[in-house]
């Protein structure tokens, strides 16, 4: 974007992660908070007022399309529940919005390709929100698997849970073809953290779930098959204790990753070893990794860049998280193609 230094965003709703979104996007150096807007009368000001008080310049607005009309905003987060995705987001790139959108990207395969096909024909980026990939706590551990010190990557476990409160059963009060349950919540994650430290895309996928009486998965595990004797192995609930991290078991010792969804005010650990012998603790930075992604993706707009998280790796996310719902309702494994 010529002569520009800052991205100037809007937040499409009044969502719970905008505890962490909206301070990230003010405190971003490349971006600048010009609205929020809900479709609950009030409830933009009062996210404001909680989260970035001192931002006294920022409309609050009741109206989600009027945030869309605004020409002084370039770039829109969005946040809103997982089936409202692609409704808003192909709104908003079709009002020439760049558009960062919450995972998941969409709750279907083809809603993807629909947003990626309107992004090209305006001319915007668009980026599923994976926040933790920007941490560099990650780039670590990649060091350690590039270093050869664990051999070859055999299996990936990943484990993403926590008890739900009460404040939260609307991310259960719908079946899973209408985006509720842990699968489209945190499994996403999940799968996504699975899927990262391999060089292939799975190939099948084995799943099994407790589902409640709204259709909803509370708790689903499962196995991705990468061939050769390959396998991630992912489990996500609502009805465990708070678990965020992942492990990696390579051919000659592993990695482990304690919290994936790392806070910005303790300096993370990565752990690992070696069937050698040896075994190491290193410490990474500090960082707030909701502020690394605005960055990024701000940067990625203002000079022409292409995000790290590309709209390829959120196809191959979804079509791997329909797979494993499929095989979890049927007790079958399911080929990913």
């Amino acid at each position: 974007m010529d002569n520009q230094s800052v991205l100037r965003w809007g937040i499409l709703g009044a969502a719970r992660v905008n505890e962490r979104l909206l301070p990230a996007i003010v405190e971003a150096k490349n971006a600048q908070l010009v609205a929020i807007a809900s479709r609950r009368d009030g409830a933009a000001a009062e996210t404001l007022a909680k989260y970035a008080s001192q931002e006294t310049n920022v409309l609050t607005l009741n109206d989600l399309d009027e945030l869309l009309n605004n020409p002084d905003i370039d770039a829109v987060y969005l946040p809103m529940a997982n089936e409202e995705h692609t409704e808003w987001a192909l709104k908003a790139i079709n009002k020439g919005k760049h558009v960062l959108i919450e995972k998941p990207m969409a709750i279907k395969l083809e809603d993807i390709v629909a947003i990626e096909a309107a992004a090209k024909q305006n001319n915007v980026t668009i980026m599923e929100g994976f926040m933790y990939v920007f941490h560099p706590q990650h780039d670590l551990v990649q060091q350690i698997i590039d270093s050869g010190a664990i051999g070859d990557v055999r299996t990936v476990r990943t484990c993403f849970s926590f008890p739900m409160k009460p404040a939260r059963l609307y991310r259960i009060n719908r079946d899973i073809n209408h985006g509720g349950g842990a699968m489209w919540d945190i499994g996403p994650y999940a799968i996504h953290t699975a899927r990262k430290w391999f060089d292939t895309d799975p190939v099948a996928t084995t799943a099994m779930a407790k589902f409640n009486s709204s259709g909803a998965d509370v708790s689903l595990s499962g196995v991705l098959d990468y061939g050769d004797g390959k396998y991630a192995q992912f489990d996500m609930s609502f009805e465990r204790a708070r678990r965020s991290e992942y492990e990696i078991i390579g051919t000659l010792g592993g990695i482990k990753c304690e919290t994936v969804w790392q806070g910005d005010d303790s300096a993370p650990v990565i752990s690992w070893w070696t069937d050698a012998g040896e075994k190491h603790n290193v410490e990474s930075v500090m960082a707030n990794h909701f502020v690394l992604e605005i960055e990024h993706f701000s940067e990625c707009v203002l000079n022409g860049k292409v995000p790290v998280l590309s709209i390829e790796d959120a196809k191959v996310n979804c079509k791997v998280i329909e797979a494993a719902l499929q095989s979890a309702s049927t007790g079958k494994t399911v080929n990913i193609v």
